[in-house]
C-alpha cells in the first residue's frame, strides 16, 4: 500500500516533529524527551493534570486533544504500541501543578504496564500523586458480565472531554477520576471493519478481508471482530451496532445521550453522515434524545476502512462536562 512517508522507521518522529511545528501554538514538545508533548499555555496552580496517550496511528488522537478544556499532555507511542513509562513520566512531572496528575488510557496490555510503572515512578522518585481510568467502551471485545476485560475505543473521547472538563473546573483528583471512570461506564462503542489499514514499516494489510465483505466489532489495532460477512448496507449496519450497544447499556425513554459516529481513517464524511442518519432515526424511534453529537475521524486506525459507533448516557454531571468549551488543535467546542 502506498504511503507518502521518508524512512519508515523515522514516521513517529517526524510526525510529532511536524505537528509541533504546525501547532506551536498550542504544544511544546519536552527537551527531555522527544515523545512528550505539553500544553503550550501557563496553567493555574492546584489544577488536577490531565495526561493521555497511546500508540501512534490514531490520529487525531492522542496528540490532537492536548489543549484548553481537555489534555494537559500526551506521551507518544510507536504505532499501534504503549508509549514507554519515560515519556508519561516526563509529561506527569511537566503538567503537575501540585494538585496530582490523572492518567486516561486504554485497556490494551501494554499500556496497562507501562502506565502503571510511570505512575508509581511518579509518587515515588517525584512525589506526585496520580489517579488512572481505564476506558473498556468496546461491546464487542468482552461480555458484559466481563466489562473489565474490554478494550477502549472511540469512546475514549468521551472519557477525555469529562475528565478534562472536570479538572478545569477545579474538581480534587478523586472526583476527576470519578467523573472519569462514571464517562467510562456509561459509554458503549461498536465498530465494523471494511478495509484493513497497513504499518508503514511493513506494508501488509493488518487483517484479510475480501472486497464484499465486512467484520463486525473489530478493533482499532486490527484485532478479530465477533463475526465476518458480506458487506451490508449503512442503515442495516448502523442498526446492527447500535442494537448491541443498546442491549448492553440501561437506556430507557427520555434519557439523553451523546453520540459519536467515528471513522477509522479512510471512511468518507459522506457515509459516516449516512449512518448517523440511521443512529438517530433509531434512537428518536425510543424516545431517547440526542443532546449532543459528533461525527467523524476523531480515533483512527492509520487508513483502516470502516466506522464505530458510541453511545454515552448522560445525567446533569456528565452533561456539564459535555458541554465545557475546548479548543484543540484537532477539535474545538465553543
Amino acid at each position: 500500500m502506498k504511503k507518502l512517508i521518508n524512512n519508515p522507521v523515522d514516521v513517529v518522529e517526524e510526525m510529532v516533529e511536524g505537528y509541533v511545528m504546525a501547532h506551536s501554538d498550542y504544544i511544546n514538545q519536552l527537551p527531555t524527551n522527544k515523545r512528550s508533548l505539553v500544553i503550550n499555555k501557563k496553567t493555574r496552580d492546584g489544577k488536577v493534570g490531565i495526561l493521555i496517550g497511546g500508540g501512534s496511528g490514531h490520529e487525531p488522537a492522542f496528540m490532537g486533544y492536548v489543549g484548553n478544556g481537555m489534555a494537559d499532555g500526551v506521551a507518544v507511542g510507536n504505532i499501534f504500541a504503549s508509549p514507554s513509562p519515560d515519556p508519561i513520566l516526563e509529561v506527569t512531572k511537566a503538567i503537575d501543578k501540585g494538585a496530582g496528575v490523572v492518567f486516561l488510557y486504554g485497556n490494551y496490555a501494554g499500556d496497562v504496564m507501562n502506565f502503571g510503572m510511570a505512575a508509581e515512578s511518579a509518587d515515588l522518585e517525584e512525589d506526585i500523586e496520580v489517579g488512572m481510568a481505564l476506558t473498556t467502551d468496546d461491546v464487542a471485545s468482552a461480555p458484559k458480565e466481563e466489562k473489565e476485560k474490554r478494550r477502549g475505543i472511540a469512546g475514549e473521547f468521551f472519557v477525555y472531554k469529562a475528565a478534562g472538563a472536570a479538572a478545569d473546573f477545579g474538581y480534587h483528583l478523586e472526583d476527576v477520576v470519578r467523573i472519569a471512570k462514571k464517562a467510562n461506564e456509561n459509554t458503549r462503542s461498536m465498530g465494523v471493519g471494511l478495509n484493513p489499514c497497513s504499518l508503514p514499516q511493513t506494508g501488509e494489510p493488518s487483517f484479510d478481508i475480501a472486497d464484499d465483505e465486512m467484520e463486525i466489532g473489530l478493533g482499532h489495532h486490527g484485532e478479530p471482530g465477533i463475526e465476518k460477512g458480506k458487506l451490508e448496507s449503512a442503515d442495516r449496519v448502523a442498526e446492527r451496532l447500535v442494537h448491541d450497544i443498546l442491549a448492553d447499556v440501561d437506556l430507557t425513554k427520555d434519557d439523553e445521550v451523546a453520540v459519536l459516529v467515528n471513522g477509522l481513517g479512510s471512511t468518507p464524511r459522506m457515509e459516516l453522515y449516512i449512518v448517523y442518519r440511521r443512529v438517530q432515526q433509531l434512537l428518536d424511534e425510543l424516545g431517547i434524545t440526542i443532546y449532543r453529537s459528533y461525527v467523524g475521524d476523531y480515533i483512527t486506525s492509520l487508513e483502516m476502512g470502516g466506522c464505530s459507533v458510541t453511545i454515552m448516557k448522560l445525567d446533569d454531571e456528565l452533561k456539564k462536562c459535555i458541554d465545557h468549551p475546548v479548543d484543540c488543535p484537532m477539535f474545538v467546542q465553543k
